[in-house]
């Protein structure tokens, strides 16, 4: 059965709230692992410029909601920042913090992608043209930072390997 028109600006609706919350989490997640990169000035410094890249995402984001005669969910951007608080925390247990927080964050990287690519599509499809602009204006961010975590991985997990790991439990 062809969604109609109301319910194709439905989802839309309801997408563009779930990539709100989806940026929240990020902002989260990224403001915590830069917070803990002192050893690695690389990542931290890419981290750092992709957590501004976020909260203009976040902001962008927003902003269409509202365009579109709706508003942010508040639960699910609370949800998605616990989340991100929670997975900061227990990453802050693991004495190979790092390794995993890259790898995470390329995933997460990974299924932003997917959101925008997605985000675009019904964008197009509802004829929001506006929306449209901005998420084929976030996604090749989201692009290069993933692109950057996957050539920059082996790098740091060359310079988690080769860290002495008594100063690394000494420094947190």
């Amino acid at each position: 059965m062809a969604h109609t028109k109301r319910s194709i600006d439905e989802h839309l609706d309801e997408w563009l709230r779930d990539a709100h919350a989806m940026e929240e989490q990020a902002g989260t997640m990224l403001a915590a692992m830069a917070r803990r990169l002192e050893h690695y000035p690389d990542l931290k410094q890419r981290i750092e410029q992709h957590l501004g890249e976020t909260r203009e995402q976040a902001r962008l984001i927003r902003e269409c909601i509202g365009r579109r005669g709706s508003d942010v969910s508040a639960l699910k951007d609370l949800g998605a920042r616990s989340l991100a608080t929670l997975q900061g925390f227990t990453g802050m247990l693991a004495a190979d913090e790092v390794v995993k927080s890259a790898i995470a964050s390329y995933a997460f990287e990974n299924f932003e992608i997917a959101t925008y690519r997605t985000l675009i599509t019904a964008a197009r499809t509802a004829g929001d043209a506006d929306t449209l602009t901005v998420c084929e204006r976030i996604l090749p961010q989201e692009v290069a930072m993933a692109n950057w975590l996957e050539q920059h991985l082996p790098q740091v997990v060359n310079a988690f390997l080769t860290r002495n790991p008594e100063s690394e439990a000494a420094s947190r």
